[in-house]
C-alpha cells in the first residue's frame, strides 16, 4: 500500500494561544535560512502547536463536537439536513469516500505531522542553541507528532506513519500501516518525549506540554490499543500522574469549564484559543493562521436564541434523549446539558434539525464570553479541556481492573470522581466494577468527545449505535478521503466497507 501526496506546506503565520504562543512568524526568512536561532526555532514550535486549533480544514471539522454527534450523546443538528452535510453523514453513519469529515481530519493531522518533522530535522542543524532548550523543543514536537498520529489512528485505523519530511519521490513510497503499528509509533514518540518535558510550566507558558500531559496521552493510547497484556503499563504511567501531586479535582464540577478557570488544578492538557486576532469572515482561510478562536462554541449554541446568560449559536449537537435520560438525577446534569425549554423568558429556533430541546452546556456560548470585535462566531476564546484529571482517574481505574490489579485502588479512583459530585461510593468488583467505570466515564465526560472512541475500543459500538446505522467492521473508522486516493493514483488503499 503506497501513498502519494501529503498535504504539506510550511505555514507558520499565526500564534496558537493567548497564554504563551504569542510569537508571530511573518514569513520574512526563507525556510532554508530559518531555524538558526532559538527565537526562530520557537516560532517553528508555535507552528506545530498551531494546528491543534484548526477548525476548518475542508469545511468545518471540529473534532470534539463531531465526535459527540457520532456517538449516542448528541445528533448532528444545524439549520436543516443540508447544513454541514458531512456532520449529518457521520451522525447517521452514511459517510462514503466523498462525503464526511474525513478530508478535514486527514489534512489537518498530516499538516501537523509535517510541521513537527520539519522542526525536528531543522533543529539538528541549528548551532548556538542550549542543550536544555533543544531537548525541550524536541520533546514537545514529538508529543505533538504523537497526538496527530493518535488522532489518525483512531479516526482511520490504517494510516501513514511519517517520521521525516518527504521529497517529491517519497510521496510514492510511503506505506499505510495497520492501526497497531500507528499506535506503536505514538507510544515510541511519547516515551521519547516524557523524560525531557517539564513537570510544570509558569504562567507565561500555560498551554505548553508537560510530563503529566505526556504520561496521560500515553495511558490513553495504550487503553485505545485494547491489549489487556499492556494494561499494567497503562496503569503505571497513569498512576505516575496521580501520584505526582500536581493535579486534583476541582471542588465544584460546575467550575471546570469556566473561561476564568482555564488551566485550573484539574487541567492536564488544554488546547488554547483566544479572541486576540479579532478574526473576521474575510480573513478565514482554511484555518491556517487567520484566526485563533474556537468556532465549535458557536456551533453548539442554541439557534436564534434570545434570552439571558447564553449567546445565540447555530444549533448543532442537540443532546440526545438517551443521554438526557441517562443523566436524569445526576448532579452533573445542569453543568452538562441545557434544558432550553426550562429557561424562563427565553426563545430559540425549535424547528432546527434534530432539535430535542437539549443542548451542550460545557462548551455553550455565553454572553459574558462574547468577543468585543470581529466576527463573533470566529472569536470564541474557550479552551478545549483535552485531558483532565477526572479522566486520568477513570482511565487508571479501568487499566487496573483489566490488568488484574488492586480493585480497592480502582474503586478509590472511581469513587473520588463520584464523591466530588456527592454520589455514593461503588463497592462492586470484577466485570461489574469495570462496567461501573464505563458508566462513570459517560456521565463525567459527557459531551467532551470521548464517548464514540470509548464505545469503539470496548466493543460496544455496534450494540449502542446500531440503531443510528453503525455497522461493525466498517464504521469504527472513517473512509480514507477519495481525494487522497485519487491523488495517489489509487496507491492508497480504502478502508473496509467503503
Amino acid at each position: 500500500m503506497k501513498y502519494t501526496t501529503i498535504i504539506i506546506t510550511l505555514l507558520l503565520l499565526s500564534s496558537c494561544s493567548d497564554e504563551f504562543l504569542e510569537v508571530r512568524p511573518v514569513g520574512r526568512v526563507l525556510e532554508s535560512n530559518f531555524y538558526q536561532t532559538e527565537e526562530q526555532i520557537f516560532e517553528g514550535l508555535v507552528g506545530v502547536y498551531d494546528v491543534l486549533q484548526w477548525n476548518d480544514q475542508a469545511g468545518f471539522t471540529m473534532l470534539r463536537p463531531l465526535l459527540d454527534a457520532a456517538s449516542d450523546d448528541a445528533h448532528a443538528g444545524g439549520k436543516d439536513a443540508s447544513d454541514q452535510r458531512s456532520w449529518v453523514a457521520w451522525d447517521a453513519f452514511s459517510t462514503n469516500p466523498d462525503l464526511g469529515p474525513q478530508e478535514g481530519f486527514w489534512r489537518r493531522n498530516y499538516r501537523g505531522i509535517y510541521r513537527a518533522n520539519l522542526l525536528l530535522e531543522k533543529i539538528e542543524e541549528a548551532e548556538g542553541i542550549s542543550d536544555r532548550f533543544e531537548k525541550r523543543v524536541i520533546a514537545e514536537a514529538k508529543f505533538l507528532r504523537a497526538k496527530y498520529h493518535f488522532d489518525l489512528a483512531r479516526l482511520f485505523g490504517n494510516a501513514l506513519v511519517l517520521t521525516s519530511t518527504l521529497g517529491s519521490d517519497g510521496y510514492y513510497t510511503v506505506e499505510q500501516k495497520p492501526v497497531n503499528e500507528v499506535l506503536a509509533q505514538v507510544e515510541q514518540d511519547l516515551n521519547d518525549a516524557i523524560p525531557d518535558l517539564p513537570e510544570t510550566v509558569g504562567g507565561n507558558e500555560l498551554g505548553r506540554i508537560t510530563k503529566g500531559a505526556g504520561r496521560s496521552l500515553l495511558g490513553r493510547a495504550i487503553l485505545y490499543g485494547n491489549d489487556d497484556s499492556k494494561m499494567s503499563a497503562a496503569a503505571s504511567v497513569l498512576e505516575d500522574v496521580i501520584n505526582s501531586g500536581l493535579y486534583s479535582l476541582e471542588p465544584n464540577f460546575g467550575d471546570i469549564f469556566k473561561t476564568s478557570n482555564e488551566h485550573g488544578v484539574e487541567s492536564i492538557f488544554e488546547i488554547s484559543f483566544s479572541d486576540n486576532s479579532i478574526a473576521d469572515w474575510w480573513m478565514r482561510d482554511e484555518g491556517q493562521g487567520k484566526g485563533e478562536g474556537n468556532v465549535g462554541i458557536q456551533f453548539v449554541g442554541m439557534r436564534d436564541y434570545s434570552g439571558d446568560t447564553f449567546a445565540p449559536g447555530w444549533g448543532f449537537c442537540p443532546v440526545s434523549d438517551d443521554l438526557v435520560s441517562a443523566m436524569n438525577g445526576d448532579p452533573r446534569f445542569e453543568h452538562t446539558i441545557i434544558d432550553a425549554n426550562a429557561i424562563s423568558g427565553a426563545s430559540y429556533d425549535t424547528t432546527s434539525y434534530q432539535n430535542t430541546g437539549y443542548f451542550v452546556r460545557k462548551y455553550a456560548p455565553l454572553k459574558a464570553n462574547t468577543a468585543g470585535d470581529g466576527a463573533i462566531p470566529l472569536n470564541w476564546a474557550n479552551n478545549i479541556r483535552e485531558i483532565r484529571y477526572a479522566d486520568v482517574l477513570l482511565m487508571a481505574a479501568e487499566a487496573i481492573v483489566r490488568s488484574g490489579g488492586s480493585e480497592s485502588t480502582a474503586q478509590n479512583y472511581l469513587n473520588q470522581v463520584r464523591a466530588r459530585v456527592g454520589l455514593a461510593a461503588v463497592t462492586s468488583s470484577g466485570n461489574d466494577l469495570l462496567e461501573a467505570i464505563y458508566t462513570e466515564r459517560r456521565m463525567e465526560l459527557a459531551l467532551e468527545g470521548h464517548r464514540f472512541f470509548d464505545l469503539v475500543r470496548t466493543g460496544k459500538a455496534a450494540s449502542v449505535l446500531g440503531s443510528k446505522g453503525f455497522v461493525a467492521g466498517t464504521h469504527e473508522f472513517l473512509p480514507i478521503p477519495q481525494s487522497e486516493i485519487d491523488l495517489s493514483n489509487n496507491a492508497l488503499e480504502q478502508n473496509t466497507g467503503y
